[in-house]
């Protein structure tokens, strides 16, 4: 039986004309607000709008549609509407890879901070499948509870360098925070291929994922080639995560909150979800580091804190809100 999909079929595609037209109009928007503001006739003449304005504009709703997506996807693979991108140490690994290279003084070598990171989120999470492997299996449980103690692991050693290296500790926990200031047109050319395979190879598998919310054995026996499928799915995300977080750091509760908010509006079809989670995603994001850069300017807020204050009240309601359900 062929359980896959080349289309989200279940998504209304006026819902979606909805929200990308919604997610230009604040892209459009946010190009106007910042520590310097534009006037539209004033911003096809300025650098400030094509070389820092537009690239952080950009970077920011791919992210934001990244995190959403990999986050439809882990909730349907582990069967858990709780779990987010982060939960298999990618964040953690790639803290970690960005603090050693700013105590070392690494910025300006090779890929600087970024490349850093990139390079030990990707460690941190081939250790952790390496762990939660046995032969050809995968272990879901197992690779969540690895992640979650690795987690834990590096962000002690994080704080451990820290306190060591106390000059610089404003700068790390800055960079662990998030933020889109240093987003550049080189960031998006990397980002963006990885986030076009991944979101592409996402939606293929949708079908095979409301499948496996089902349970593994169920799945199995409709056609689904299980450990294929979640292999597959896992190592996509993973990368997806790890770019988006060595670009900008680690931003919270975007992952975890879109796409659990999208399947209470619009159901557990990741058909649906999906595609929903990565408009929406993009637009709460970008939203939320307009705001970063506007409230305190010309100071600005760490993006990531910024979610996680509007993220975690939200979900702590929707969970109060749908108790019944859990």
């Amino acid at each position: 039986m062929n359980t896959r999909t080349h289309t989200s079929s279940r998504a209304n595609p006026w819902v979606l004309l909805l929200l990308t037209l919604l997610l230009l109009a604040a892209m459009a928007t946010s190009c106007l607000f910042g520590a310097v503001d534009f006037q539209w006739d004033e911003i096809w003449h300025s650098q400030i709008f094509w070389q820092l304005r537009l690239p952080r504009v950009i970077m920011s709703a791919l992210v934001g549609a990244v995190l959403s997506v990999c986050g439809a996807a882990y909730q349907s693979i582990f069967r858990n509407p709780l779990t987010d991108p982060y939960v298999l140490g990618v964040s953690s690994g790639a803290s970690l890879g960005a603090a050693v290279a700013i105590l070392l003084g690494l910025e300006a070598f090779l890929w600087g901070v970024g490349g850093f990171a990139l390079a030990a989120a990707l460690l941190t999470v081939l250790l952790i499948y390496k762990i939660a492997s046995i032969g050809n299996r995968m272990h879901t449980t197992t690779l969540l509870l690895t992640g979650v103690c690795l987690t834990l692991l590096i962000s002690a050693l994080i704080s451990f360098l820290m306190v060591l290296n106390q000059e610089k500790m404003d700068t790390i926990i800055f960079w662990t925070m998030g933020s889109f200031g240093s987003a550049s047109w080189t960031d998006i050319a990397i980002l963006t291929p990885v986030t076009v395979a991944g979101i592409g190879t996402v939606l293929w598998y949708c079908r095979d994922l409301n499948l496996l919310l089902a349970g593994s054995e169920a799945a199995r026996s409709m056609g689904v080639e299980v450990e294929k499928v979640k292999r597959i799915l896992l190592v996509a995300t993973t990368l997806m995560v790890a770019f988006a977080v060595s670009s900008c750091g680690v931003i919270g509760f975007v992952g975890l909150i879109v796409p659990h908010a999208v399947r209470l509006v619009a159901g557990p079809d990741n058909r649906g979800v999906v595609p929903y989670s990565m408009l929406c995603g993009a637009l709460f994001v970008l939203v939320c580091d307009t705001l970063a850069r506007y409230l305190l300017r010309p100071s600005e807020l760490p993006v990531g804190s910024l979610t996680s204050m509007v993220g975690a009240p939200l979900f702590i309601y929707l969970l109060y809100k749908n108790k019944k359900n859990y």
